[in-house]
């Protein structure tokens, strides 16, 4: 399997300079590389120094052929691995590509926080006109991946070391309807090495606004998984599966956010059930279980709905007279209520319905991207006052978390 893996790199490396090479009559207005430095930290590599480099055709600004986003990092504890990298080489399907409706090969590669990730992806996108909020998106994605270093997760059991082939199809629409913006996505994921298994999804966000501060949000949520799963692909009742966890680099690895935070229970990570009002008590859970054999508490299939209330509050109205900043920066007050159970009978909370609510405020910081789509951080500060479920505690009690990422962002 490690001879399998080298080839696996070997190829998707060199993969990006044939493109280029093949293609020369298409660079004829030559091509750009444009160098950044980058710095993170994690309590494995410690500062990680490195460089990310974009490369496109001039003028096409991430929209032309030979897009390339690569980067490489040092971690200067030097671990047993301190070399990492990231790389990922997007070629568009010129015969199925349109205006804001591309169809594009996407090679990527990576070996970064003790996890490899090598496969290639299909991409379409259907847009309607000129409005990049209205699109239909599918995204096929055959990988490898593997877990080899569990030093840097902050809960190692959540985690297999398993060899992973796996095929995973995604589908998006975003588009409105009377009673306002809406998106459903659905993603399923078939497992083929040792015990194969499979994961499915499905979210759907609804926005009704009264108006330009008062409205309505609301989510729901449907995971399933069959019986062979790996721990990172099961379901946590306060947040997304940690397999997700990697698709930010915050939660990626463990001490970009100091471990004892986690450890607290204090944090949520969006995503999932999300079932906010009990992160204190799951991640109590986990760190009693590190050390222990035992039955992980997490589940293989559940349900949820999460609903928020925005309502006015004079800082948003203040942000929202800032000229220039007006555009990026909002600050929301909601109050909130989220709900969930299982599916089956399984280890934590089967046939029965828990519940939180309370209020929050958010702020959000959002550069879209070329397409429209969010790019940038939001964080919450959620006060969850009553628990279905409260165990010893009163149901109606003061608590308090700080949340990453908005529960639903549309």
């Amino acid at each position: 399997m490690a001879r399998i893996t080298k080839l696996i790199l070997s190829l998707l490396l060199i993969l990006p300079f044939i493109f280029l090479s093949r293609n020369v009559e298409a660079q004829s207005a030559g091509y750009e590389l444009l160098p950044a430095p980058d710095a993170w930290y994690n309590d494995v590599d410690g500062i990680r120094l490195g460089l990310r480099i974009k490369g496109q055709v001039p003028g096409t600004f991430n929209d032309g052929p030979h897009r390339l986003d690569a980067g490489v990092w040092l971690g200067t504890w030097f671990p047993d691995l301190p070399v990492s990298y990231y790389l990922s080489f997007t070629e568009p399907i010129p015969k199925w590509s349109d205006f804001g409706s591309e169809a594009s090969v996407q090679l990527r590669s990576s070996v970064r926080t003790g996890y490899h990730n090598h496969g290639v992806a299909f991409n379409k996108r259907w847009q309607q006109g000129f409005d990049e909020r209205r699109y239909r998106e599918l995204r096929f994605y055959q990988s490898y991946q593997k877990r080899f270093e569990d030093e840097y997760t902050p809960f190692p059991f959540l985690w297999s070391d398993e060899d992973k082939f796996l095929s995973t199809l995604t589908l998006r629409l975003q588009d409105d309807n009377p009673l306002g913006w809406f998106q459903v996505e659905t993603t399923g994921s078939v497992q083929y090495l040792n015990d194969t298994y499979s994961v499915f999804s499905l979210t759907a966000l609804q926005n009704i606004p009264i108006n330009e501060n008062w409205g309505f949000r609301i989510r729901s949520f449907t995971g399933l998984t069959s019986d062979q799963a790996d721990p990172e692909y099961l379901f946590p009742l306060s947040s997304k599966p940690a397999i997700h966890w990697m698709e930010n680099g915050i939660t990626r690895a463990k001490g970009t956010i100091p471990q004892p935070w986690m450890d607290s229970g204090y944090l949520q990570v969006s995503g999932g059930a999300n079932l906010r009002g009990y992160t204190k008590r799951e991640i109590s859970g986990f760190v009693n279980l590190e050390d222990e054999d035992i039955n992980i508490p997490l589940a293989k299939s559940i349900t949820a709905i999460n609903a928020e209330f925005d309502y006015w509050n004079p800082i948003g109205i203040l942000f929202q007279k800032i000229p220039y900043v007006s555009d990026f920066l909002t600050f929301n007050s909601y109050l909130f209520f989220d709900a969930g159970t299982e599916l089956g009978t399984e280890s934590m909370n089967s046939d029965k319905w828990l519940a939180d609510a309370g209020t929050g405020f958010s702020l959000s910081l959002n550069i879209p991207d070329n397409l429209g789509k969010p790019r940038g951080f939001l964080i919450r500060f959620d006060m969850p006052f009553w628990l279905s479920d409260s165990g010893t505690e009163d149901a109606f009690k003061f608590r308090h978390l700080f949340g990453i990422g908005g529960v639903i962002s549309l």
